[in-house]
C-alpha cells in the first residue's frame, strides 16, 4: 500500500563512495525494492570524458534539487538520481522536486572503457559530498566507476567515504518517468543549434521566473525567445527553467531541440561527444509530468501475460526495444505489439531515446503491482464499470455515445475514433490536453 505521505522509503546496504587520490573512482550505492539480493556488478571501468561527465552529473543533480512550484521546505528534501546500465550504455535520470522538469545523463559508447557484466537499473546515491567530490574532477583527470552495491563493498577502503541516509523517493517521479517517455516517443527533433547560435539564443531568456509562454523561432541564422507567437514557432512555457542548462553551455558542441506534437513538452538535448545531456519541460512550469495522464489511454487494453513476460525477457536480453523483432518472434499484430509498447513504458519498463528513436530496457526498482495502481481516474473508471454506471445509446462502427452516472448527474461521452467528448467539468477544464477524464476511460474500457 501506498503511504499517504506519498512517499516510498528506502536504504542502501553500503554508503556509496568518492575515493580520491591517484586515479579517482566513483562507487554508486544501488537499492532495489525488487531484487533484494546483490547481484553481479553493473559496470566497472573508466570514463573517458570525466570531467564532462562529472559536470553533466552535476547539472543532474541540480535539476533534482530544483523545484518551481513547491515550498522552499518541500524543495528542500534531497532525492537520488536513477540510472539503467546496458547495451553498453550508462543512462542517469532524475526530475526536480515539482517532476515538470525531467533530465538525463547519456554515456554512449566510446564515452566510457570497461566491462558490463550485468544490466540493470538501482537507485544511487548523490549527497552533497559526492557533489562536491565530482566539483573536484579537472580535465586531466581519470575517473574510475562502479555501477552495484557488491562492488562498493569491496572498494571499500576509504580515503574518503560518503555515507548514505534514508531518502524519500516521491510517487509523483514514478508516474512522470512513465509520462515522460511516452512524450518523448512522440517528439521531433525541429532545430540544430551550434555553439555560436547556442549561447546567442541563451541570452534572450529573461530574468526571473516567466509566467507567459515564449516562442523559439530562428530567422536566418538566429534563434531568439519572443513572447509574441509565430507561425511555426516552438512554444515554452516556463521560459526560465531553461537556466538549469547554463553551467554546461560553454562545454556543449550543440543543441537539438525537439517538441511533442501538441507542444505539451520540450526536450533540449546537449551533446558533448561521447556524452549526453537532455532537459525536458512540461508545458507549464505549475503543471508537472506526474500529472499529465498520458498513460491512461495504454492501460486501457488489457496485455496477455504472454506478451509482457516475453517482452520482459526480450528487452532483459537485448536493453532495446525492438517492437517490429518481438511481433516476429511471438507472432503477434503490430496493433497488439503497439499496445504493449505503450503499457510497458506506462509500467515503468521502457525509457525512450531521441537520437536512437528506439525504447531501452529500464526495470524501475519499484514493485510493478504499485506503479500501475498509481492511477486515480484508472481506478475511479474500474469502479464505474463495477457499480454499472455505464450504458452505451448508440454505437456505429468507431462512433459511441454513451452515459455515464456521477453524483447527482449524468454525463454523455461521444467518442468518434480517437477523438472522444465528455460534458463533465475535468473536461471542460482540460479538453483533453491532460489526459481522459474517468468518463471517457470507462466507455474506452467497456467498449474495447
Amino acid at each position: 500500500m501506498i503511504p499517504e505521505t506519498n512517499t516510498i522509503s528506502y536504504s542502501y546496504p553500503v554508503p556509496s563512495v568518492f575515493i580520491a587520490g591517484g586515479a579517482p573512482r566513483l562507487l554508486l550505492a544501488g537499492y532495489s525494492e525488487t531484487e533484494k539480493a546483490t547481484g553481479p556488478a553493473f559496470f566497472q571501468g573508466s570514463l573517458e570524458q570525466p570531467y564532462i561527465t562529472a559536470r553533466c552529473l552535476i547539472a543532474l543533480s541540480n535539476v533534482v534539487r530544483s523545484s518551481f512550484t513547491l515550498t522552499p521546505a518541500t524543495a528542500a528534501m534531497m532525492k537520488d538520481p536513477i540510472v539503467t546500465t546496458g547495451a553498453e550504455k550508462l543512462r542517469f535520470e532524475g526530475f526536480s522536486q515539482c517532476a515538470g522538469v525531467y533530465a538525463r545523463v547519456d554515456v554512449l559508447p566510446g564515452g566510457h572503457s570497461g566491462s558490463f557484466p550485468a544490466s540493470g537499473t538501482v537507485n544511487v546515491d548523490f549527497n552533497q559530498p559526492m557533489i562536491n567530490a565530482l566539483h573536484a574532477v579537472s580535465r586531466n583527470d581519470t575517473l574510475q566507476l562502479t555501477v552495484n552495491a557488491r562492488e562498493i563493498s569491496v572498494q571499500s577502503q576509504p580515503t574518503e567515504r560518503i555515507t548514505e541516509k534514508k531518502v524519500p523517493l516521491p510517487v509523483k517521479w514514478i508516474k512522470g518517468l512513465t509520462t515522460v517517455q511516452l512524450f518523448l516517443a512522440a517528439s521531433e527533433k525541429v532545430h540544430t543549434l551550434n555553439k555560436v547560435q547556442l549561447r546567442q539564443l541563451f541570452q534572450g531568456i529573461p530574468a526571473g521566473a516567466v509566467k507567459t509562454d515564449y516562442y523559439l523561432t530562428v530567422r536566418g541564422n538566429r534563434p531568439a525567445f519572443s513572447p509574441v507567437k509565430a507561425a511555426n514557432a516552438v512554444c515554452v512555457g516556463g521560459i526560465h527553467r531553461l537556466r538549469l542548462l547554463e553551467p554546461l553551455l560553454p562545454l556543449a558542441d550543440e543543441l537539438q531541440v525537439f517538441v511533442h506534437p501538441d507542444m505539451q513538452s520540450t526536450t533540449w538535448q546537449l551533446y558533448f561527444g561521447n556524452v549526453r545531456f537532455s532537459l525536458s519541460l512540461s508545458r507549464e512550469a505549475w503543471r508537472g509530468f506526474s500529472g499529465e495522464g498520458a498513460a491512461l489511454d495504454s492501460l486501457i487494453a488489457d496485455v496477455p501475460d504472454r506478451l509482457i513476460s516475453a517482452m520482459d525477457k526480450y528487452g532483459h536480453v537485448n536493453q532495446e526495444f525492438n517492437a517490429t523483432l518481438l511481433a516476429v518472434e511471438e507472432q503477434a499484430g503490430f496493433e497488439e505489439i503497439d499496445q504493449l509498447t505503450t503499457r510497458l513504458a506506462a509500467m515503468g519498463l521502457l525509457g525512450f531515446d531521441l537520437d536512437d528513436n528506439v525504447y531501452f530496457y529500464r526495470r524501475l526498482p519499484f514493485k510493478l503491482n504499485r506503479i500501475m495502481s498509481l492511477n486515480p481516474r484508472m481506478k475511479d473508471a474500474e469502479q464505474l464499470l463495477a457499480e454499472d454506471k455505464v450504458a452505451i445509446i448508440s454505437r456505429q462502427q468507431d462512433k459511441v455515445e454513451a452515459r455515464v452516472a456521477g453524483s447527482g448527474v449524468t454525463h454523455t461521452v461521444m467518442i468518434d475514433g480517437d477523438m472522444a467528448r465528455c460534458t463533465c467539468t475535468w473536461f471542460a477544464k482540460h479538453q483533453g490536453e491532460r489526459g481522459p477524464c474517468k468518463h471517457i476511460l470507462a466507455v474506452r474500457k467497456k467498449i474495447n
